[in-house]
């Protein structure tokens, strides 16, 4: 009589959850009005923008610096979206609060993990958005105006924008665990951000605070910056994340879901 056959026990995958909500919260948001509405509206005024500035260039033969007008562009850019990306962040935990029992109660998911994979989701979408329009506005500032862009400086402004805009997407993402409602979350974090903006200008000159590295884009772009200045940035960046990251953990872990 031949032995019985034995099934080995699937292996548990302990962060498979995470992964599987990380995918699904990505998908999501690419399928989000929010985020189309975003990227096209980027995309349609850098084109605009562009096209006029090489139209005055060709009309009257004025000389467009590349690195003045993509400076103005990307903070038009970042100032413009602010907006839409306190919506994607605050709205990622705060809109599934009728399915976050099932989401967590049901589906073998801790509450740190699922607010990981909805922080990394976020960030992973905004990041790579706003690094890919960035680097599509600098290929077209270096062709239609005129050369005065570094490859380096180019590289270096945008991972100086991404680092503000990490810290504002984490810090996004953990109100947005704290609150109830995405309308008060949303209200509350345009509160911490207006109050962080009038405190940072308060400080010396040396720190880099988010609007003196706005200021600075068109000598970054030029290739005239401090690489140090730019790590020093991407590590307080990381290190104001990680403590929203805390604070939000920690505060969802406690809240009834």
């Amino acid at each position: 009589m031949d032995a019985p056959v034995t099934t080995p026990a699937p292996k548990y995958r302990r962060w498979l959850p995470y992964w599987a909500v990380l995918q699904t919260d990505v998908r999501q948001t690419f399928r989000s009005w929010v985020y189309r509405v975003w990227v096209l509206v980027s995309l349609l005024a850098a084109l605009g923008y562009l096209l006029y500035r090489f139209g005055i260039h060709r009309e009257a033969g004025i000389l467009q610096s590349a690195s003045v007008h993509t400076s103005d562009l990307l903070r038009g850019m970042i100032l413009g979206s602010l907006a839409l990306i306190v919506v994607l962040t605050v709205s990622s935990i705060t809109s599934e609060r009728g399915t976050l029992a099932d989401s967590v109660l049901s589906r073998g998911i801790s509450r740190y993990q699922y607010f990981l994979a909805k922080w990394h989701a976020r960030a992973f979408v905004v990041l790579v958005t706003f690094s890919v329009l960035a680097a599509l506005i600098l290929v077209g500032s270096y062709f239609l105006l005129s050369e005065d862009l570094s490859l380096g400086g180019s590289v270096a402004a945008i991972v100086s924008v991404a680092a503000i805009l990490l810290a504002i997407v984490s810090w996004g993402v953990a109100i947005g665990a704290l609150t109830n409602s995405t309308v008060l979350g949303i209200t509350l974090f345009w509160i911490a951000l207006y109050g962080a903006g009038f405190l940072l200008s308060f400080l010396p000159a040396s720190y880099p605070a988010p609007d003196r590295t706005l200021s600075r884009l068109p000598h970054i772009l030029r290739g005239n910056y401090d690489p140090e200045a730019v790590g020093e940035l991407l590590l307080i960046s990381v290190v104001i994340s990680a403590a929203a990251a805390v604070v939000g953990m920690l505060g969802f872990a406690r809240k009834d879901v």
